[in-house]
Formats: C-alpha cells, sequence, structure tokens
C-alpha cells in the first residue's frame, strides 16, 4: 500500500476505535499524576511519549530535570505510562482495554511535558487523535521523530537546538499541522511524510551551512517558507500537483533561488506529492 495512504488510515483508525468500543455511558474517573525525573549522572536519554487522544502540550522544561510530566486522564479507560530505566524512559497514557467510548474521548485528557534543557535527548513522540502544541526550542535533541495520526498539531523551535542533530523525522497522518523554525532544529538532513492534510513548514533561520530535506504527501497542501536571505534548491517530483515556485528560477525540475551560489547557509529540498499544491513564500 501506498505509504502516504497507509499514514492517512492510521490517523482515520484513531478515530474509528471509539465506534467499535460502543456507546457505553459509564462515568468518568478522572485521575491526576505529576512526576519528574531528576538528573542523575545521565550523558544521554531516550524517551518516547505515547498519546492517543486528547490535548497534549511539550515544552523546555530545567536543566535539573530530564523530564517533568502532569498527567489528567479517565482511570476507566487509560492506564498511564511512567516507565524509567538505564536512560531510557516511556512516558504518557494506553488503552486499558484497547477500546474508547466515543462520549469519553470527546472530554478528551491532559498532558504536559516539560523536557529538560541540559541532558542531549533522542526524542520520540507518537500521538493519535489529539491536540498538539510543541516547543522544543533550547532542548539538546540528539534526535527528533513525530508520528500524528488524526491531529492538528503547532510545532515551534524558537530557540536554537544547542547539539546537532542527524536525522528529524516527521510523519503525519489526516492532519492539520504548523511548524516553525524548523532549521533551529540544527539538523543534518529533515524528513516529512504526510498523508491527508494541511502542512505549513516554515524553516525560519537554519544553522547547518548545508541541510538537506525531504517533504512527501499524498493528497492536501504544503506551504514551504523561507527567510530572504537563505540559499534554496527544490528538486520537483509530482504528480497532478501545483506548485507555485514564488522566487526561484527553474531548470528542468529544479528551482533555486537567485542566490544560492553567495548564501552562507543553503537548503536542497526534495519534493514528491501525488495530488494537491505546493507553494513557496518568503519571510518578510
Amino acid at each position: 500500500m501506498n505509504t502516504f495512504l497507509q499514514h492517512a488510515l492510521w490517523g482515520f483508525g484513531m478515530l474509528l476505535l471509539p465506534v467499535a468500543g460502543g456507546m457505553e455511558a459509564a462515568a468518568q474517573e478522572w485521575r491526576d499524576l505529576s512526576t519528574t525525573r531528576r538528573v542523575a549522572g545521565e550523558e544521554r536519554v531516550d524517551l518516547q511519549v505515547k498519546y492517543g487522544a486528547g490535548r497534549i502540550v511539550v515544552e523546555p522544561g530545567s536543566a535539573d530535570a530530564l523530564y517533568r510530566m502532569r498527567l489528567r486522564y479517565d482511570g476507566e479507560i487509560f492506564q498511564p505510562l511512567n516507565q524509567f530505566t538505564d536512560g531510557r524512559a516511556l512516558l504518557g497514557v494506553e488503552t486499558v482495554s484497547g477500546r474508547i467510548s466515543m462520549r469519553r474521548q470527546g472530554s478528551g485528557g491532559e498532558m504536559d511535558l516539560a523536557l529538560g534543557t541540559a541532558v542531549p535527548t533522542a526524542l520520540v513522540l507518537e500521538f493519535g487523535a489529539v491536540r498538539a502544541d510543541l516547543e522544543l526550542g533550547g532542548v539538546p535533541l540528539e534526535s527528533l521523530e513525530l508520528k500524528t495520526g488524526a491531529s492538528e498539531s503547532r510545532l515551534d523551535v524558537s530557540q536554537a537546538n544547542p547539539v546537532v542533530m542527524n536525522h528529524a523525522r516527521l510523519e503525519v497522518g489526516a492532519a492539520s499541522f504548523i511548524a516553525r523554525n524548523l532549521g533551529q532544529l540544527n539538523a543534518r538532513s529533515l524528513q516529512v511524510e504526510a498523508g491527508v492534510g494541511d502542512l505549513k513548514l516554515g524553516f525560519g533561520p537554519l544553522l547547518q551551512e548545508e541541510s538537506k530535506a525531504s517533504v512527501r504527501l499524498g493528497l492536501g497542501s504544503v506551504e514551504l517558507s523561507f527567510t530572504r536571505d537563505t540559499g534554496v534548491r527544490i528538486i520537483r517530483n509530482t504528480l497532478l500537483t501545483s506548485f507555485d515556485s514564488e522566487g526561484l528560477v527553474k531548470e528542468g525540475n529544479q528551482y533555486t533561488s537567485p542566490n544560492w551560489a553567495s548564501a552562507q547557509r543553503r537548503i536542497t529540498l526534495e519534493l514528491d506529492a501525488a495530488f494537491g499544491s505546493v507553494s513557496v513564500v518568503w519571510d518578510r
């Protein structure tokens, strides 16, 4: 099956699970959990977050903690994930029975996660039907993997990642996704794959002198924004997709900004799209 469609179906599946669970109207049993893991000599941490439905906020925390988590969840349906062993953490919630009633999912739970700013972190975020606000500015990320289902997600990197990231991968299902300042992830390469959705990808100032990125879209729209001083080259491989290439010079299937040769920071982006629209805009 086409990779894009797999992402889309995964996202829709997160929404269909509640139907399978029936329409029971049992009372919710709200519970709260707060936990903090202090730095205790760790040189790095592998942090995986799983969150199926509700609202999640991720933001930078303090230098003396690896992470701080606050959860509010329905104890009749969910159980918390709060594991830490040998520098590996698993946080979030998972369903007790594997099925959620539609009524219960409607009210949703909440998760607030603050990430430490001192210890390099390999971060994996897996979301289902969520509303996610993600601020990763200043967090020392060695790698980033984000996978969303049918979600409405916003990602910002308002401050530079203090460590070099080899690779960042963002997989978006049936979703609305807005990202700002992706260049401040300090990633040598960035991969974005979207099934069905509307994406706005703002790269902002680049930290790497030479960056590579790829964007693959199944069905929907993508807006790519760059700063005026960035050298941009886009290699286009699209089918039934409109492409608004404002400010770029076309040569074959490549589109290059006039300042490509002289720019101090440059990005080469491979664009693959099946159905939809792609536009390039410049930060004023």
